[in-house]
């Protein structure tokens, strides 16, 4: 893999969809433009709700502190922490690479997700416009998608994907952990704010688009006293179901957590990290394959209950499980699973 570097990245602030992003970030954002080899991403792990994904970009400038994506940076010899944010790969040939792998007769037609690693609607995406052209393409194939992203973004491409859902099938799912735009601005500092996200929804569902809410990750003793507020919001909004799933925090996604939350919240700080261990059973992070983006104990017990009662309440699933499925979208002989949390990458 070769990557070239842009000695001054297009800005997408001073784009035709500037009006839709939020202020640019303080940190000096390099950008670097990839060739790659291949853009279709399987996914064999029995914890991941889908076999295929799109990702147009490495790294994503939303800047989460907890995003468990941030160690895929390392195969590029980049950081985990900083560096995911501010040093940016546009994989430029993504259209072209999935049009390849769509015309080939063995394909099925089998559901693609953008993205399961780093937002599809992350900024640079207004000047690259990489999302869109490859679900161009997926229109042309008539392949189904589900898309998920904190971006605003993503009302841009309405047009596209309401056709997308007539003739093949298409969903949205948009993720919103805080209800609190404080907090939000705080562990999500790019990303826009929770109101933005909710007017996204609004607009999807308003366009007749299969929209829902993703809380995750459910950061005990940090955001789970949100649910209520954000699942009553995303119902008002016109979600038609929701999900949640435990935050994870693989390799160096957790010192990167723990420094950002304390910085943050240094008074919160370690009632929220006690709260995770004990969900963990006194670990950080959980590993194995069917529990890793699930908790245990009596705290995380009470979570699950109150996701449960509060999102049948609003009307928001009659069956709620840690992770949601998402709306059918595949061929008959492909079942709907549930919505993704993460990615086995083809680098």
């Amino acid at each position: 893999m070769r990557l070239r570097v842009v000695d001054n990245p297009p800005s997408p602030y001073t784009s035709r969809y500037a009006d839709w992003l939020e202020p640019p970030p303080d940190a000096r954002v390099e950008v670097y433009e990839e060739t790659a080899r291949s853009i279709l991403s399987r996914n064999d792990s029995p914890d991941i709700p889908f076999t295929w994904s799109v990702n147009p970009y490495r790294g994503c400038q939303h800047a989460c502190a907890y995003c468990y994506a941030r160690p895929t940076h390392e195969y590029l010899e980049f950081g985990a922490g900083t560096d995911f944010e501010t040093r940016l790969v546009a994989k430029v040939n993504a259209p072209q690479l999935l049009r390849a792998a769509l015309v080939k007769p063995r394909w099925r037609r089998e559901r693609i997700c953008f993205c399961g690693v780093t937002d599809c609607y992350q900024p640079i995406e207004a000047t690259y416009g990489l999302t869109r052209r490859c679900l161009e393409v997926c229109l042309e194939f008539r392949n189904p998608v589900g898309v998920i992203t904190k971006g605003f973004l993503v009302v841009r491409d309405i047009d596209l994907l309401t056709r997308l859902a007539e003739q093949a099938g298409a969903s949205v799912h948009l993720s919103i952990p805080f209800a609190d735009p404080q907090t939000s601005k705080l562990l999500e500092p790019q990303a826009p704010p929770p109101s933005r996200r909710f007017e996204a929804l609004r607009r999807l569902a308003e366009a007749g688009l299969d929209v829902s809410l993703m809380l995750s990750p459910i950061i005990p003793g940090l955001n789970d006293t949100d649910i209520p507020e954000i699942l009553e919001r995303a119902a008002e909004a016109g979600a038609t179901s929701a999900s949640y799933s435990a935050l994870r925090l693989p390799g160096s996604v957790e010192p990167v957590f723990v420094e950002r939350l304390r910085a943050a919240l240094p008074q919160r700080a370690e009632k929220v990290l006690a709260r995770i261990r004990d969900m963990r059973g006194g670990r950080m992070n959980e590993t194995r394959f069917g529990a890793r983006m699930r908790g245990e104990g009596v705290y995380w017990t009470a979570i699950r209950h109150l996701f449960a009662v509060t999102a049948r309440r609003f009307g928001l699933g009659a069956e709620v499980a840690a992770v949601a499925d998402i709306p059918a979208a595949a061929p008959p002989e492909e079942p709907a699973r549930a919505l993704p949390t993460q990615l086995q990458l083809d680098f």
